[in-house]
């Protein structure tokens, strides 16, 4: 039986002979044994209700050092804390990490059940980055949404938040502790809409996002499900319904943590407005590739006129050249020029109260003229032409809309997760359900990829290269430019549910979400959001040997989220990881292996249903080098 270890082991691995290590007072410190190799050791699906309700690893990580040694180490789920739980100092006084906040800084209050108004609270946690300035460590978590209201019953347009947490770190056992939070101000940038994944910058920010943006043609009716969405917002965050504008929104933040854990931030509207998954920027600091998350999306690059900084550049979209159905499918990338702008520049556009009807002219048939698009931004075919002198505007704040009028391929699902393999020039993206348009579609406005149905979904692989010309020949100032693209791992759908109501192999990947990369320990690690997988897990992919290995299992019904591998820190490793709305549609999935009802009265009974999620870590990773702590 694998040895247990304690809540908050050191993510440190001892090079040789760890208790002797501790024990000789005449050795305070050994030197580092190189690491050779590492092979992640895997755990089982969980089987008992006992072990389908929580997060948890029996996973363990077997490392080969350079002299020849071996050691094996069990990996450890460490929860900092519940999205529930009163750890934010606002204004006094101490307020749920998930809690959204208003324009002035105070909760958003539910009022769902009239005589017992509270605080929303998001079961939502998302992507994480962790930054370390002026010696002292942060924790910046998404709040992606709240589920349900109090009554219940779903809830639309309400704010988002992000948290920044300090954290203590025991330096001799590698344990994160919470120190404080508090709520990051989004009232410069109009609020924050919908933040899903995200990613760390080598300066030491974080980049969020904004996902599902509302759409500005639609919001022009009243009537419509966009209009209501933007004016509950506005309602909820400024207290003023005139200051609902669907182009405050779809974009993506950078937040700063200054010298004295203070945090700021800007949105990059010169990165273009569409579904933003995530910004994940690559070696050159420079250039930077997005997931772009629905149905009908569209791949875009930006690059940058100056590195570490995004305030300006050029934005491109993709044309998918399809070469192969072959294990998930495979095509060249082309790659089409949108325009140059400077965050100010579009600012000022939206500033000056511009609309979709200012932008577009449309057409409601088939019109000499007009260019028929299918995007995300709406679920029907769309006839459109731009007005002339609004070819900027259009590029900024309808991307997806201007890059299919201009060819670039709308035709990607569910464009998740993204992360960077530095060493091998490689990206990594995963399409979560390879479905709708990536299909051959007889009669589509566009056909480009005509793939295979996969619900399961594929991690892809993105080759980038140097040299690469736009579609008008111009040169693409980067040295990291896709060329190409081809599947890397793909799940496996089942004819019926098992026994545990699993539609998809549970031994392999079904719905890739967020993904992070370790460059020296070449590991994907690769989260789910699956509805196929009663259970959701983080995987790791060796990407030289190839071995796929299960290393951690989240409640039933949640999501994997906030995967970061945090490489950085003296003598530790820490992948951070998250789980979200645990509990979701047990009632929908078809499991006969355990008494359904005893699941979801265990899961009621445990975290609850849909009520809160969980923001931790995981342990027992070797830190850099296979350095061992200094002696205290």
């Amino acid at each position: 039986m694998k040895k247990r270890v304690s809540l908050g082991l050191s993510l440190t691995l001892l090079a040789s002979s760890a208790a002797s290590a501790f024990a000789a007072e005449h050795h305070p410190v050994q030197h580092p044994k190189q690491i050779k190799s590492v092979e992640f050791q895997p755990m089982k699906a969980p089987t008992t209700i006992e072990n389908m309700i929580k997060t948890y690893t029996e996973a363990s990580v077997k490392v080969t050092y350079k002299d020849g040694s071996v050691e094996e180490t069990p990996l450890n789920y460490n929860q900092l804390f519940l999205s529930k739980d009163k750890i934010v100092d606002n204004k006094g006084e101490l307020i749920a990490a998930g809690t959204p906040i208003d324009a002035n800084g105070d909760p958003i209050i539910d009022r769902s059940v009239s005589d017992k108004p509270s605080p929303y609270v998001s079961d939502a946690p998302d992507s994480n980055s962790f930054i370390t300035i002026n010696g002292k460590s942060y924790i910046i978590s998404h709040y992606e949404y709240e589920s349900v209201n109090n009554a219940g019953k779903e809830i639309s347009g309400l704010p988002a938040s992000m948290t920044l947490t300090q954290v203590d770190r025991d330096d001799k056992t590698g344990k994160l502790t919470v120190n404080h939070a508090k709520k990051i101000d989004f009232s410069n940038v109009n609020g924050l809409w919908t933040p899903c994944n995200g990613s760390t910058t080598d300066w030491g920010t974080h980049l969020g996002s904004e996902e599902y943006e509302p759409d500005a043609r639609a919001f022009e009716d009243p009537s419509s499900s966009s209009y209501k969405d933007v004016t509950n917002f506005a309602k909820l965050y400024f207290g003023d319904t005139s200051k609902a504008n669907p182009y405050y929104y779809g974009w993506i933040p950078e937040i700063s943590v200054d010298e004295s854990g203070n945090a700021s931030v800007v949105k990059h509207y010169s990165t273009g407005r569409f579904s933003h998954e995530m910004m994940q920027v690559l070696p050159d600091n420079k250039t930077a590739l997005f997931g772009d998350d629905g149905s009908n999306t569209m791949m875009f690059m930006y690059v940058a006129d100056k590195e570490k900084d995004f305030s300006a550049g050029t934005l491109y979209a993709a044309k998918f050249k399809q070469t192969s159905t072959n294990n998930g499918g495979k095509g060249d990338l082309h790659w089409i020029k949108l325009g140059h702008a400077t965050d100010s520049e579009v600012k000022t556009i939206i500033d000056k109260g511009t609309k979709f009807s200012d932008i577009f002219e449309t057409a409601e048939q088939p019109t000499k003229g007009f260019k028929a698009v299918k995007t995300a931004a709406s679920k029907k075919v769309e006839y459109l032409k731009v007005k002339p002198g609004m070819e900027r505007a259009a590029a900024f704040l309808e991307s997806r809309r201007y890059g299919a009028i201009l060819g670039a391929t709308s035709e990607f699902n569910k464009m998740e997760g993204l992360t960077v393999n530095k060493k091998d020039k490689k990206a990594y993206m995963a399409i979560s359900y390879q479905n709708s348009a990536m299909l051959k579609e007889s009669g589509a406005v566009q056909d480009d990829i005509q793939l295979p149905r996969l619900e399961s979904g594929v991690t892809y692989q993105l080759n980038l290269g140097s040299h690469q010309k736009d579609q008008a020949k111009g040169k693409i100032n980067s040295r990291y430019v896709p060329a190409s693209m081809e599947g890397l791992l793909i799940g496996q759908d089942l004819e019926k549910a098992d026994a545990y109501g699993n539609t998809a192999d549970p031994n392999k990947i079904a719905n890739p979400d967020n993904l992070t990369y370790s460059n020296d320990l070449n590991t994907l690690f690769i989260g789910e959001d699956s509805s196929l997988h009663t259970n959701n897990f983080v995987w790791a992919y060796n990407v030289k040997t190839k071995k796929l290995s299960r290393i951690l299992s989240v409640p039933v019904g949640a999501e994997a989220t906030g995967l970061r591998a945090v490489e950085n820190i003296k003598n530790s490793r820490y992948v951070l990881s998250n789980y979200q709305h645990p509990g979701e549609d047990i009632s929908d999935k078809n499991i006969t292996a355990v008494d359904k009802e005893e699941l979801a009265n265990a899961m009621k009974e445990s975290v609850g249903i849909q009520e809160t999620g969980g923001v931790g870590y995981i342990s027992g990773l070797p830190s850099k080098d296979g350095a061992p702590y200094k002696k205290h």
